[in-house]
């Protein structure tokens, strides 16, 4: 009952936000050894303000590294805001929160469980990353902050993901996105405060943010897919599509679209893996192709149709992305810019097998009653 409620509750006062198309300049990141000396070298350059938000920093060396940038760009005068993820950033002390507020930095958790709907609450969470400079430059995607993310994790490294980094007209719409999540966070409205908002420059490639709040995210998933004459690419780390999705995923097929899945190999959350096999079955029974990365953990989320438009950002292809989670993501509609894209999804590849019906259609009784458990679990995985 109290998830019911509460995700009536929250469908009732989600109301859709369409950002214009804006034209930005982008950089890819694919690799935290290059993405995070980039962020942090952007972050030392800030001479007004910092507003970062993201699902999980870690308590190791790079996340302590992160916090002691922030606490001397505080000290330096610059003003700095920092958002996380009440569940995804748990670990973070009590002394450390202290520190950085005693340094100046602004600092709160986002969606804290409450009352009446402590259970969907619990649910609901900020999966988003944001982090923007002087509003001149910005970066999201996939990436969180820790050491697991620049291949110091033994069971999951190397860490593929990506994030993009932004400048141009696109910072505008970055930035009120953050300033509505910290509005959620601290009561404090900044939206109408012009120095956040810098003239910004015409960037080359054409795009759309896309924010969502486990609402509207499978209507434009659904869209993509439909609107699709040849082909469709689907990058991710979870693979749990919505009824919906499955159904135009099954129609696009009969299309004759070509749909070409690339998930990991290695899952870092239980079940999950078994979660996608019911769906990848129906799929490669008409002929979809399916690679799983095989060089660590693939924790990317893009999506790419008829080499025309590319959605990439924070969400999974999963229910949970799609009917839980605050998310950002971005449509990108540039021939450059996508054919980056896939010359690094061809490297990918390279580095990938084949998933064939075979290999799943006869599971075992153990991977077979781990398939019906995570079914049940599957809106929360």
């Amino acid at each position: 009952m109290d998830f019911y409620f509460g995700r009536k509750h929250q469908l009732k006062n989600t109301k859709r936000r369409n950002h214009p198309f804006r034209y930005s300049n982008f950089t890819i990141y694919c690799n935290g050894k290059e993405l995070f000396p980039e962020l942090f070298s952007t972050l030392k350059g800030a001479k007004h303000h910092i507003h970062i938000l993201f699902y999980t920093v870690k308590t190791d060396s790079i996340s302590n590294e992160f916090f002691s940038l922030l606490r001397e760009k505080a000290k330096e005068g610059v003003e700095v805001r920092l958002v996380l993820d009440w569940l995804g950033s748990l670990k973070v002390r009590k002394k450390i929160i202290q520190e950085l507020q005693e340094d100046g930095i602004e600092f709160y958790f986002c969606h804290i469980p409450k009352l009446p709907f402590l259970f969907y609450s619990l649910q609901v969470r900020n999966h988003r990353k944001i982090a923007i400079v002087d509003g001149e430059i910005g970066f999201m995607g996939g990436f969180n902050i820790g050491k697991d993310y620049i291949n110091a994790n033994l069971k999951l490294s190397p860490w593929r993901d990506c994030h993009i980094k932004m400048t141009g007209e696109g910072l505008d719409d970055l930035q009120r996105e953050f300033l509505k999540d910290w509005l959620g966070a601290s009561k404090i409205n900044l939206l109408q405060n012009s120095v956040y908002f810098p003239t910004q420059s015409k960037g080359t490639s054409r795009h759309q943010l896309i924010p969502s709040k486990g609402k509207y995210l499978e209507e434009i998933l659904s869209n993509l897919i439909r609107n699709a004459k040849k082909s469709i690419i689907i990058c991710t780390p979870y693979f749990i599509p919505t009824k919906q999705i499955m159904r135009e995923l099954l129609f696009a097929l009969d299309r004759n679209v070509e749909i070409m899945l690339l998930l990991p190999n290695n899952a870092d959350h239980i079940l999950v893996k078994e979660a996608s096999f019911s769906y990848l079955r129906k799929l490669l029974a008409k002929n979809t192709t399916v690679y799983q990365y095989a060089h660590g953990f693939f924790h990317s989320k893009i999506t790419i149709v008829d080499d025309e438009i590319c959605f990439i950002g924070s969400s999974n292809f999963d229910k949970r992305s799609i009917f839980l989670n605050h998310e950002l993501n971005c449509g990108v509609y540039d021939k450059k810019f996508i054919g980056e894209m896939q010359e690094q999804i061809q490297n990918d590849l390279k580095l990938s097998n084949p998933l064939l019906l075979a290999d799943i259609e006869n599971p075992t009784i153990w991977t077979l009653l781990k398939e019906k458990v995570s079914h049940i679990f599957s809106p929360f995985l």
